[in-house]
């Protein structure tokens, strides 16, 4: 059974960081490109970064772009998000995700706020 367990969320303060970690398990994860996703409040759920499944050309969206960084440790079935300079607008709940089909974890809550 496939399944994503996201964990490292917390309350921050701007300019703050947080490193996210995303435990995969019940498929072949050093087969499959990694992904996280945000849903922020009354809005729709975006992509925000992803990672080949060797760990090479991240990419990001261009909100995060100099703040955040996708790595993953093949070995450890594991995707981190490394968060620096975080603002109140990334405020959300972030999701990790592979293409595997519609399968999503709970999730963990990222709050911005001084």
């Amino acid at each position: 059974q496939v399944q994503f367990v996201e964990s490292g969320g917390g309350l921050v303060q701007p300019g703050g960081s947080l490193r996210l970690s995303c435990a995969a398990s019940g498929f072949t994860f050093s087969h499959y490109d990694m992904a996280w996703y945000r849903q922020a409040p009354e809005k729709e759920r975006e992509l925000v970064a992803a990672i080949n499944a060797v760990g090479d050309s991240p990419h990001y969206v261009d909100s995060v772009k100099g703040g955040f960084t996708i790595f993953r440790d093949n070995a450890k079935t594991t995707v981190y998000l490394q968060m620096n300079s975080l603002k109140s607008e990334d405020t959300a709940v972030y999701y990790c995700h592979a293409p595997i089909g519609e399968y999503w974890g709970q999730g963990t809550q990222i709050t911005v706020s001084s």
